[in-house]
């Protein structure tokens, strides 16, 4: 999400400050949402909390967005096309090994995800509710599976992983475990597991299953 500088300069004299651009105030409300949605669920937080912490009027509030879920679904929409560009990144610019190369790519996942973890627990719950934000989860996934199928196909051809079950198949089981595994430590469930070895877990469970061993070979 894009930061205001810590200065700006003063207007002269005499003179108003430039009214925040259409931008800054859609910025604003989100900046807002964020920052309540750390403390309580989106049911909790009303219109006028997300008005008057951007610094607007409600009626100002709907010329940018028609609604609270509106508004979530923006941040989950940035929030996923943050983790796509870290994760395509990896995919792009592979480390030297394959175990280092699938912890890179947990890693891009957890890290922005962990940045971002209000708007993603938040998402996981609206999802049940709110059929944009479910789709929008959906599209996500469907990347993410299909970009695992063809690194494991990859594997397989290479001969470096042994064939078995659909790399389709695998890829959706190990995507799936990484949405609940990491839902479970940002929201601080029991059981769920440590922050500090959630990216080793999940890089464990994936070498296991794609390579059946946690050592694959260059």
């Amino acid at each position: 999400m894009a930061t205001e500088p810590a200065v700006r300069n003063r207007p002269a004299r005499g003179r108003r400050a430039p009214r925040p651009s259409g931008d800054e105030r859609e910025l604003a409300i989100l900046a807002t949402a964020e920052r309540l949605l750390a403390d309580r669920p989106l049911s909790d937080i009303s219109i006028d909390d997300l008005a008057r912490g951007a610094g607007i009027s409600r009626p100002t509030f709907y010329f940018y967005f028609r609604s609270k879920d509106a508004v979530l679904l923006t941040l989950l929409d940035r929030v996923t096309e943050e983790a796509d560009r870290a994760s395509s990144a990896v995919f792009d610019n592979p480390g030297p090994t394959p175990a280092e190369r699938w912890r890179q790519c947990l890693d891009a996942i957890y890290t922005t995800f962990r940045a971002h973890r209000s708007v993603a627990l938040a998402a996981a719950e609206a999802r049940h509710t709110n059929a944009e934000v479910r789709e929008l989860w959906a599209g996500m996934m469907g990347t993410w599976v299909s970009r695992t199928a063809e690194a494991i196909e990859a594997e397989r051809a290479r001969g470096a992983a042994p064939a078995g079950r659909p790399a389709r198949e695998l890829a959706i089981a190990l995507n799936l475990m990484n949405e609940r595994v990491l839902y479970a430590t940002f929201a601080g469930d029991d059981p769920a597991v440590l922050e500090a070895n959630v990216v080793d877990v999940l890089l464990d469970v994936w070498l296991t299953t794609i390579y059946r061993t946690t050592e694959p070979p260059a």
